[in-house]
């Protein structure tokens, strides 16, 4: 009894570990818009977006329940296969944290602990029925109910605003995307804070803690709350970056129609207990306020590699959930193992970051600025761009040379004058006669 105490205890703090995570993963779905277009500062935003999530983790425990009671067969899990489940979690999300990307954390734990769950239980210990209809569908859909939404917000925005004054319509703006923002911080403490209670609410059942379709009890939903809001004010700035900056160009009236959207469709999903990614729909909404706008454009190259990582999210947290489980079934020395290497992983991962330090002071920085190379079309504009015009030397011969003009065009043959000075004219002019 004492070693499998010991195990439940490893399993609640790797879960909180993941929640942790998953709140400076996500701090880019509530506050890179904001940040992005100088509604709030960096800090205060991150400040705020915590002190939400911890609020919205105890409005509701619909999406919690879907986690313990609805996905898995809560009756043949150990709490060896969650701790597994969270180590390939928790992997995908610093693996995605470091290059940047935006990917899914409840996907991420999902997967994790579907193949943890197979490789224990087999297939038929995952309830096929809730995964489709409470995760996959709602995977699909809600980024693009929510991009619909966030275009016609933001050519609604557009067009209300043309009638008003600029400032005032841009400060506005402003002052209604912080309110968004909060909201949204608000909708992904009801959604995301709730997984992990989940998870956590599924491993107290498996070791007999507490009834089978018990609520997360008290302590689980403050603690959970405090994980994620605790890593939502680290501030995720590599996620943050490509959030804000890296995926479209927005304006205060883009950034508050995006927010807007995400606030209304994860609030929904949540009263519906379905466990939907705050990152799609997010996402999703930016990407549509950036086609709303007249002349916006939306960074497909980024939006390509965003996808690639959403479909990649379920299926590589399973893989590493399966191998993890494998290891554990081992016994107590294959739980050490796994233990040891989830915390030499995270380890490696966080001096690699370090190499490349983002934070609050450049997460709006882009280009060289931000350390990386120019894009395909900056590129592309500047091989093709005219030199800068220039007045011929010979119509303004005192003019300064232009920065840069001698590097592209050759400078006129020089022309031979005489010397003007007062020294030289009397000399000149001296008649042949003086001199003898």
């Amino acid at each position: 009894m004492e070693s499998f105490s010991l195990i439940l205890a490893i399993v609640v703090v790797t879960a909180l570990a993941f929640d942790f995570t998953n709140g400076f993963h996500d701090t880019a779905n509530a506050m890179a818009t904001t940040i992005s277009t100088g509604a709030l500062k960096p800090k205060v935003a991150v400040a705020m977006s915590a002190v939400l999530n911890l609020v919205g983790a105890f409005l509701s425990v619909e999406v919690a329940n879907t986690i313990s009671k609805g996905l898995v067969d809560e009756t043949g899990i150990r709490p060896e296969v969650i701790f597994a489940a969270l180590v390939g979690a928790i992997l995908w999300n610093l693996l995605t944290w470091l290059v940047g990307l935006p990917s899914s954390s409840s996907h991420a734990l999902l997967g994790g602990l579907i193949g943890a769950t197979i490789a224990s239980a087999g297939v038929g210990a995952v309830h096929g029925d809730v995964l489709v209809t409470k995760v996959m569908i709602p995977a699909v859909a809600a980024p693009v109910v929510a991009g619909v939404a966030a275009v016609v917000a933001t050519r609604l925005s557009y067009r209300i605003g043309a009638k008003t004054d600029g400032k005032a319509a841009e400060k506005g703006h402003r002052a209604g995307q912080i309110a968004s923002a909060g909201l949204v911080s608000l909708a992904h403490g009801t959604n995301d804070a709730q997984k992990t209670m989940g998870i956590i609410t599924l491993a107290l059942i498996a070791g007999g803690a507490v009834s089978p379709g018990a609520n997360p009890p008290t302590w689980v939903i403050l603690s959970a709350g405090l994980a994620i809001a605790l890593g939502t004010y680290i501030g995720g700035w590599r996620i943050i970056r490509t959030m804000g900056t890296g995926l479209t160009d927005l304006q205060p009236q883009q950034g508050f129609a995006a927010q807007t959207s995400s606030a209304a469709a994860i609030l929904a999903s949540s009263h519906l207990g379905f466990s939907l990614s705050t990152t799609h729909v997010v996402s999703g909404s930016v990407m549509g306020a950036g086609l709303g706008r007249k002349g916006g454009v939306v960074r497909w190259s980024t939006a390509g590699r965003m996808a690639v990582a959403w479909v990649l999210t379920l299926p590589a947290a399973a893989v590493v959930g399966a191998g993890a489980e494998a290891v554990t079934g081992l016994g107590d020395w294959g739980t050490t193992l796994v233990a040891v290497f989830l915390v030499a992983a995270s380890f490696a991962i966080w001096k690699i970051s370090r190499r490349q330090v983002v934070d609050h002071t450049n997460v709006n920085a882009t280009g060289p600025a931000a350390g990386e190379p120019a894009g395909v079309v900056t590129q592309a504009i500047a091989a093709v761009a005219p030199p800068p015009a220039a007045a011929p030397a010979a119509a303004l011969p005192d003019a300064p040379a232009a920065d840069g003009l001698m590097a592209t065009i050759p400078a006129p043959a020089p022309v031979p004058v005489l010397d003007p000075s007062p020294v030289a004219a009397p000399a000149a002019a001296t008649p042949p006669a003086a001199a003898v």
